[in-house]
């Protein structure tokens, strides 16, 4: 077998599929180590799915992605942020992680940096030493208070060579939600070093506070700012599986974003398309649902694990997930593996995601209140014998 090139030698192996994989060959698990919850996606949209297989819709078709699908996702913005967008603005990928590879190829190339808050999903970091560039992780501070984005240490950590900062927010794992003055801070940072920002937004409407939706940069920019903004289905919809997502970007970047989709994945299936048509059309009662029931999740779980006395957390603003301390616990891939074990219920290792994200657990509420409720027994019987 011939060499390989050192990036993909040095890929990571995911410490979320790392927990998945070892709990699938225990069996009977309570699944709340990956990002998704327990309901599959409605019927009206796999219906949509089913009418254009029926129709033919099986031959290449736009790589920027239909203009049906554009146009509603055009009209959806509209709806959440309360003024008008253009079609040609949005671009239809393979995935949310499809999306954030090719804002990540768009910014930052081979010896360059790229800032990222952490902990965080560890899929952006992976993909970037993949493109020979080097995630620069900036820790978040924990404390009373819960996570805050620390702004001066994000300011020393830009040097030569950095190119961009990606954001997540809602957080994966944590829950922080950017404030207005968090992402006026951090535009004006990159606006000062001429640095792109990738915003993925892609749990953006699961958001506790008051509104629709959470703070976004939309909600600050200018238009000459250079935000690449990614998203995707999987979440909103219940439509994990079917790996679609898409980018808002400015339009004088569509032939850039068109090619690198043309020598990735060539564009997105038609048939899947109109499912992502209906999803956003006619999907809002089913977003309210998943939102409403993941925050009485939310609810649940921390009452169960506030209740143990040992762990330690702050309340998530938004996304669907507590990230949580353990008191007297040092080995969290060990204490994973120890609730397979013994509680049968699937977490993920906070080392997983990043710089202080070492002494966490990451769990995942977006699941049925009696799921949660045996989960719960079972943590709390690990945790403290009763």
């Amino acid at each position: 077998m011939g060499a390989l090139t050192a990036p993909a030698r040095a890929a990571p192996e995911s410490g979320i599929v790392e927990a998945m994989n070892y709990g699938r060959r225990r069996g009977n698990v309570i699944p709340l180590w990956a990002g998704e919850g327990d309901m599959p996606t409605p019927s009206f949209i796999c219906e949509a799915a089913t009418r254009g297989l029926a129709a033919g819709e099986t031959f290449y078709t736009w790589q920027r992605g239909i203009p049906e699908l554009r146009e509603a996702l055009a009209r959806y913005h509209e709806r959440l942020y309360g003024r008008a967008f253009a079609a040609d603005a949005f671009f239809v990928t393979a995935s949310g992680m499809h999306a954030i590879q090719i804002a990540l190829a768009m910014t930052v190339a081979s010896g360059d940096d790229i800032l990222i808050p952490t902990p965080t999903w560890p899929n952006a970091a992976a993909a970037t030493r993949v493109l020979g560039a080097r995630p620069v992780e900036v820790p978040m501070s924990f404390g009373d208070a819960g996570w805050r984005l620390d702004h001066e240490r994000l300011a020393r950590a830009v040097g030569p060579r950095t190119r961009a900062l990606f954001m997540v927010s809602p957080s994966n794992p944590t829950g922080w939600t950017a404030t207005l003055e968090d992402l006026r801070a951090t535009l004006a940072l990159a606006r000062r070093h001429g640095l792109w920002i990738i915003a993925d937004e892609t749990y953006a409407r699961f958001w506790y506070g008051e509104g629709q939706r959470a703070p976004s940069y939309l909600d600050v920019m200018e238009p000459e700012d250079r935000i690449l903004f990614v998203n995707t289905f999987s979440k909103n919809w219940a439509m994990t599986g079917w790996r679609m997502g898409w980018i808002l970007a400015d339009p004088s970047l569509g032939q850039v974003i068109e090619n690198l989709i043309q020598y990735s994945t060539s564009g997105v299936a038609q048939f899947l398309q109109r499912a992502g048509v209906a999803a956003l059309e006619r999907g809002e009662t089913f977003v309210a649902h998943q939102i409403a029931r993941a925050r009485a999740g939310r609810d649940i779980m921390a009452s169960a694990l506030a209740a143990t006395g040992r762990c330690r957390f702050a309340l998530p603003q938004g996304a669907f997930y507590l990230f949580f301390e353990v008191e007297g616990e040092t080995d969290m891939r060990a204490l994973t593996f120890r609730l397979i074990d013994e509680a049968g219920v699937g977490l993920a290792p906070g080392t997983a995601f990043g710089a202080g994200g070492e002494r966490f657990l990451r769990l995942c509420f977006a699941r049925s209140a009696d799921q949660l409720k045996t989960a719960a027994a079972g943590i709390t019987k690990v945790l403290t014998g009763r």
